[in-house]
Order: structure tokens, then sequence, then C-alpha cells
């Protein structure tokens, strides 16, 4: 997709620039608005797109993908193996289906490393794998941190052991992963991309846990300086709605469980159901946007490959008044089941 929200957003931001400048330089007598405006602005949108084309070569490179197991991760390590990319696809079970489709599916260049993030024993032995692998003449180019666990609920319903556990998986193991393979990135000059999420920005009501880890990266992004949106991806399958869902509340103590009815328990769920359910199937705006993070020789600092909606949400929320926010998204995805 040639034109995506974020290159809609940056030629219209080019566009207040130009209406800016025009402004000015009529104030100043030098030159009409209707001349100036339109003309500064097509130049101006010009050279945005142009540049955001310019791309760097891929041969001899390569790219290290965490949590290949489902969906984004997997998509992409076949998406730059066919691109002529050598990719080190990391999974949590090598023994798994996810591992297999890779192998069958994938050419030579594709090598399926064994992974667990929070695993620092796996960690250092898939970059002892990497070293071995890697050809002399090649380096590791880009890391992206994809491997991801998330589950939904009020915070009063989600044990501690939980929170630490997706904590571990979505904070910590990436953080481990990145300081591991950064000497090689460091020394290729390459990038490290990490898939961070709409929910880094906003938030829903029953997405504490999840949103704290997702705005955690987002900080930790930013510092390394520098991201999609929803989308079908494995971290949110229905069968682990409804497992969790169940563990959640057999961990309840009563008090808690009387306090909120299982109704409201029940519709919570319901709405995390929806939420697998309703994903857009098709990720290749996704793949899109994390090749262009790979490969533009101007990349952005975030990519958001979000439906209209989210990407308005975020919007409101980094530009509008809070009370404006919880009005229009809020109250909107309470409505819509919750």
């Amino acid at each position: 997709m040639f034109l995506t929200y974020d290159k809609i957003s940056r030629v219209l931001f080019w566009g207040c620039v130009s209406a800016l400048l025009a402004t000015l330089l009529n104030l100043l007598g030098l030159c009409s608005c209707c001349v100036t405006f339109p003309l500064a602005w097509l130049l101006s949108s010009l050279i945005y797109l142009a540049l955001a084309s310019m791309k760097v070569p891929m041969s001899r490179k390569a790219v290290l993908i965490t949590g290949c197991d489902t969906g984004f991760g997997h998509a992409l390590a076949l998406h730059l193996d066919k691109m002529g990319v050598r990719v080190f696809a990391c999974v949590l079970k090598s023994g798994g289906e996810g591992a297999e489709r890779l192998r069958k599916g994938g050419s030579s260049r594709l090598h399926v490393l064994q992974m667990d993030i929070t695993n620092q024993e796996e960690v250092k032995k898939a970059l002892e794998d990497v070293k071995n692998l890697l050809p002399a003449e090649e380096v590791l180019w880009g890391l992206v941190n994809n491997a991801a666990i998330c589950t939904h609920g009020a915070v009063e319903w989600v044990t501690m052991e939980t929170c630490r556990k997706i904590s571990d998986v979505n904070i910590f193991g990436t953080i481990a992963v990145t300081k591991t393979f950064l000497p090689l990135i460091r020394k290729a000059k390459g990038r490290i991309v990490s898939m961070g999420s709409a929910r880094g920005r906003l938030h829903i009501p029953i997405g504490t846990t999840y949103d704290l880890n997702k705005h955690a990266l987002e900080g930790f992004n930013d510092g390394l300086s520098k991201k999609k949106c929803l989308f079908r991806t494995g971290i949110f399958r229905e069968s682990d709605v409804r497992r969790d869902g169940k563990a959640m509340w057999a961990a309840m103590d009563e008090e808690v469980k009387t306090a909120y009815g299982k109704d409201f328990f029940d519709e919570t769920i319901n709405f995390q159901l929806n939420i697998t359910r309703s994903g857009n199937p098709d990720v290749s705006e996704v793949l899109t946007a994390m090749t262009d993070a790979l490969t533009q020789k101007y990349p952005q600092s975030r990519y958001q490959p979000m439906d209209i909606t989210i990407y308005l949400a975020v919007f409101l929320n980094q530009h509008f008044p809070e009370w404006v926010y919880d009005y229009l998204w809020v109250e909107y995805i309470l409505k819509k089941g919750l």
C-alpha cells in the first residue's frame, strides 16, 4: 500500500506548515497565499514521499525476529525470506507446529532457533547460534522484538503471578534480547524494531495490566530511539481468552466476585472474545510497516498500521483534553459491549 494513514498524516502536516509559510510571506507582501500555499504543499509532499520511498539494500543483511511461532513474527519471517533476506526466526517451541511450518515454507536462508525470551540461557544460546550461522560477509542488520503475551481484566481480577508473567515477557524479555543482540546490531549500524501497540498510547477500561506493559515498552523504545492496531495475531487467541478467564475467576476472592458480579465478568470475557474475532485477518499492512522499518533509508520513529478508528483514538488521546478522549473513546468502547 503506497499511501498509509501515517503518510497521509505527514502530508497533512506539511500542508499546515505550507499554510503558515504562505501566510507569513503574504503578510510580508512577498507573494500571494493562493500561489505559495499549493506550490509549497506540493513540493514538500513530493520531497517527503520521495524520501520515504528510498530503500536500504538488503543484500548481505540478516534479521532476527522473536515470537515466530504464530502471528506477525511467523508471517514476517516468511515474507523477509521471500525477499532474499537471511532470517533467524526465534520460536518458543522449536518442535511445535509453527516452527515446522517455517522449516517447510522457508528457504535455506531461514533458520529456526529455540528461544524463550524470559530464559537468559536460551537467549545467550541463540546469540551463539546466530554468530555460528551468520556468514562472515553478512551482518545482523535488524532485530524485531515481536514476542508478547496478553490478558485483560480489572486490576483486582488479575493475580500478581499473571502480572509478573506478562511483564517478564513483554518488558524484561524484550530488554534482555535487545541488550544481548545490541552489539551485533550496533556493529552493523542496523535497526531495532519493537512491536508496540495502540494500547501503549491509549487505554481501555479492563486493560490495565496489558496497557502498563505497552506503555513501558513505548518508553523503552523511545529511549533506544526508536514501532502497530487491531490485527489478528497469535498473542490473543479465543482459546487463551477462555482459559485465562476461567483461571482468573477461580483465583478471585469471594468479596471481589461479589463486588463485580458474574454478569459483568462474563461481559468482559465476551468483549475480549469479540476482539479475537473482529481483528483484520489480512496482516499485509503490518508486514509492510515492519518491512519499511527495516528497509527504508529514512525510517520513521513509529509506524501505525491501524484501523482508522484506533488511529483517531490515539490522536485524541495525544492532542485533546482527557475528558474529550474519555467521552468519545471510552464511552465508545463501553457501548460496543463492555
